[in-house]
Order: C-alpha cells, then sequence, then structure tokens
C-alpha cells in the first residue's frame, strides 16, 4: 500500500518574532510535522538554532518534531536533542567519511563524500533508537545514495538544494537517488529543498513521501490550501 504524503514545515521560514503563533497556525492548517533546520555555522555556512529553540516549540505542539542536525560531529549532540523534545533525529552521512577534496576545509561547501565508514554512523542511529526516537539519514545533492545502513534507519531525507539557506532551486539531479531508495527501502522517504507547486509532484512521482516545506508554505497567503495540494498529490 502506498504511503499517504506527509507535510513536514520547515521552521527557518517561520517568523521567529511570532514563534508560537506560527506554530499553532502551521498546526491548525494541516501539518503533519516541524522541520528544525539546526546548523552550526562549519558543516553548512550558516548559523541557525539549537536544543533551546526545539524545546521551545515542543511546548506549543504534540506533532512530531524533527531536528535536522546540519552540524559537525552530530553523536556529541544525539541527546541533547532527543531531550529537548525531538522525536525525529536526522544525521548527515557526510560526517561519517572522508570528504571530497572540494569540501575538506572548514569553508568549504556543500560538504559531499562518495562512500561512508558505516561503523560509527551505525552506532549513532543506534543512539538515537535507543532513545525511543526516529533515526533518519540526511544525503546532500552531491553526495551518492548511501545504502549501508538502511537497515538500521527509519527514514532518509534526500537534500534537493545544498543545505543552508531556505529559499534556494530545486536541484532536479537528486530524484533518481529517490527512485532508486524506493524499490528496497521501507521507511519513510522525505525530500527538502525547493519545495513548490512544480517540484512536489516530480519528488511524489519519484517515491518522496514526507515533503518538507519553508518559504512555499510559510509565504503562502492561504496555507491551508498548500497542504491540501500537496497531499492531493498522493498516487
Amino acid at each position: 500500500m502506498t504511503k499517504p504524503i506527509e507535510i513536514s514545515a520547515s521552521i527557518l521560514a517561520a517568523n521567529f518574532g511570532r514563534l508560537a503563533e506560527e506554530v499553532k497556525n502551521a498546526q491548525a492548517a494541516g501539518v503533519d510535522r516541524f522541520h528544525i533546520d539546526c546548523m552550526d555555522g562549519h558543516f553548512v555556512p550558516n548559523l541557525t538554532i539549537g536544543p533551546l529553540m526545539v524545546e521551545a516549540i515542543r511546548a506549543h505542539t504534540k506533532l512530531p518534531l524533527e531536528a535536522h542536525l546540519m552540524i559537525e560531529h552530530p553523536g556529541q549532540y544525539i541527546e541533547s536533542y532527543a531531550k529537548a523534545g525531538a522525536d525525529i533525529i536526522q544525521i548527515q552521512v557526510e560526517c561519517y567519511g572522508e570528504r571530497r577534496a572540494s569540501s575538506r576545509q572548514w569553508n568549504q561547501w556543500p560538504k559531499e563524500v562518495d562512500k561512508v565508514d558505516a561503523k560509527p554512523l551505525r552506532a549513532d542511529l543506534k543512539r538515537i533508537k535507543a532513545l525511543g526516537k526516529k533515526a533518519f539519514i540526511v544525503i546532500n545533492p552531491g553526495t551518492p545514495l548511501i545504502t549501508d545502513v538502511l537497515d538500521d534507519c527509519d527514514g532518509v531525507l534526500i537534500m534537493s538544494v545544498n543545505p543552508g539557506y531556505a529559499g534556494q532551486k530545486f536541484i532536479p539531479l537528486v530524484l533518481p537517488k529517490i527512485l532508486q531508495l524506493r524499490k528496497d527501502f521501507k521507511g519513510d522517504i522525505a525530500i527538502d529543498g525547493g519545495i513548490n507547486a512544480e517540484t512536489a509532484p516530480l519528488a511524489v512521482a519519484a517515491g518522496a513521501r514526507v515533503l518538507i516545506t519553508a518559504s512555499f508554505f510559510f509565504g503562502a497567503a492561504d496555507r491551508a490550501e498548500v497542504i491540501r495540494n500537496l497531499k492531493s498529490l498522493n498516487p
């Protein structure tokens, strides 16, 4: 049976001055999850929010919270995000392998690898699950599909932009990864980056079932309509 479409609202595009109201309005519009981009200024060229913001959002919703750890050494922070109230913890595979020459320096982005060291990655996924949370891997556009640890994943997030900022243009070259992934993987297949009325159908047709939307949702005049339209894409 085909999984229904779920919509995850990316908090990065919300009005932080009215965050509690934004969370409640998004929930009323029909979102299924909230996506929280946690960036450290090293793994990505931006600095955003940490566990305290996850804790603040947790106080205003019972919907699942996704903490996307765009940070170096994510294993050091798994417990703090779990304690803050994240239900899903998403870790970048590029933190678990030798990076390409073009992204080895701290100020070279996007981070990309060709393969991972499965042992530490698997260990961190198991730690997330041992805390009662769902464990996702995240794959940047330039990194090939990593299949070594899928048996320890509740989900895979395919980035369709290079991570770091909201409002970027969708990269269609990532769609074959989703097509390949859907053949054997039974967990959640999520996509993040440039999701809108034009790109969402492409992602769903490829096999994505969790659509992460930022400015397309929070910038809409009728957010409920956005959600209805995205969920109607379910084949």
